[in-house]
């Protein structure tokens, strides 16, 4: 097994540390991308992309859950920044149905911050096929009430924002995210990470190898934690199914490698521009630093600084040496870090995944090893 792909010259430290975790037995196969002023300086995949040995290439794809949330809050900046949604405007001008149940004031910026008060379906859902029914979901989530006072605090909406946003998103521009997303996005970057897969992709996507602690069972029941994840719960066997691959998912169901997710992202680590490609003013990026909440999220239990559709750099959750980077990652340990100080993104895809929401020490040694190299 050897690591395929590319290191530019003075990044060696990156591919050390990517190296090292398949040498502690960390991984099955995973990938690394690191892009800097747009241009790619890392590229590098190892490994399997399932249990029965099948190599990992150069375009295997594998699910990478809530790294997905970073491509959605693309969607909704966009939106933004073109007029056609205003980030402190109520949900339900968009969306008149959202309005019942005391969320009339709901802001679409409190739905991008994790603070609407929606971190779960209520009721719970029965089974995890209901996830495919998008017209169902949003209809549910438009009848329910906050579950605290919208905006005072964020508790992480682990699969609900991504409905919520993606609704806003087909209510203004008459398209399902995942058709705005492609279309919009990552077609004219060449971004190969897909809301909603195409068949014609099956053949690469690798297998996810679940994690031993699953995401239910936290301590009180009556939690805002435990009712967030109360339901039919995810196993991370899904994404082997057809129809989940099917299904737009927005915070939970995005398919693609670090290759793709650092392109993406290196749009927004350029100020809105990468290779001649505009998609966003740079104050449509910085808005992204406008902080919107501060401290423990009622769902992961963590201090966290939410700002406009993604995590902020803080002393209280240290990604980066420079200030203004932003960050998210996906349960089982894929990571995104965008840093507009050293124009600069990080990406990291696996395939083994570990049981924490927020990521793990493989992701976090190789951003040590990128920002090494840099020092």
């Amino acid at each position: 097994m050897e690591t395929q792909g590319f290191c530019k010259p003075g990044f060696e430290a990156v591919q050390e540390a990517f190296e090292n975790n398949f040498a502690k037995e960390l991984e099955l196969g995973a990938c690394v991308a690191v892009t800097q002023a747009g241009e790619p300086v890392v590229d590098l995949w190892r490994g399997d992309a399932d249990p029965q040995g099948t190599p990992w290439a150069e375009d295997t794809l594998v699910n990478v859950y809530s790294t997905t949330k970073t491509m959605a809050a693309f969607c909704i900046l966009l939106l933004a920044d073109r007029g056609q949604v205003d980030l402190q405007a109520p949900v339900a001008d968009y969306w008149p149905e959202f309005a019942q149940n005391g969320k009339e004031g709901v802001r679409v910026a409190h739905v991008m911050s994790h603070s609407a008060g929606l971190p779960g379906f209520d009721p719970p859902l029965g089974k995890v096929e209901e996830l495919y029914d998008w017209d169902a979901i949003c209809a549910g989530l438009a009848a329910q009430a906050p579950w605290w006072e919208t905006g005072s605090c964020s508790g992480y909406h682990a699969v609900t924002q991504g409905y919520l946003q993606g609704e806003i998103v087909r209510r203004v521009s008459g398209r399902s995210i995942g058709q705005f997303f492609r279309e919009e996005i990552a077609e004219p970057l060449g971004a190969d990470f897909h809301i909603g897969l195409d068949p014609a992709h099956d053949g690469r996507v690798g297998e996810l190898i679940p994690p031993s602690v699953g995401l239910d069972g936290l301590a009180d029941p009556d939690s805002v934690a435990s009712r967030a994840l109360a339901g039919a719960p995810l196993t991370a066997t899904e994404p082997q199914t057809s129809a989940w691959r099917r299904a737009e998912i927005p915070a939970a169901g995005g398919i693609g490698n670090a290759r793709s997710v650092a392109r993406v992202h290196s749009a927004l680590a350029c100020g809105g521009e990468v290779d001649g490609i505009r998609l966003l003013s740079e104050a449509g990026v910085e808005r992204i630093l406008e902080e919107q909440t501060r401290g423990e999220d009622l769902v992961l239990g963590v201090p966290l600084v939410f700002g406009m559709g993604f995590g902020l750099n803080d002393a209280s959750f240290p990604i980066s040496p420079n200030p203004r980077a932003f960050f998210w990652g996906g349960w089982g340990g894929s990571l995104a870090i965008i840093d507009l100080d050293a124009q600069l993104s990080i990406a990291y895809v696996m395939n083994r995944m570990e049981a924490d929401l927020l990521g793990d020490l493989r992701g976090g040694s190789i951003a040590g090893a990128v920002y090494a190299s840099l020092a």
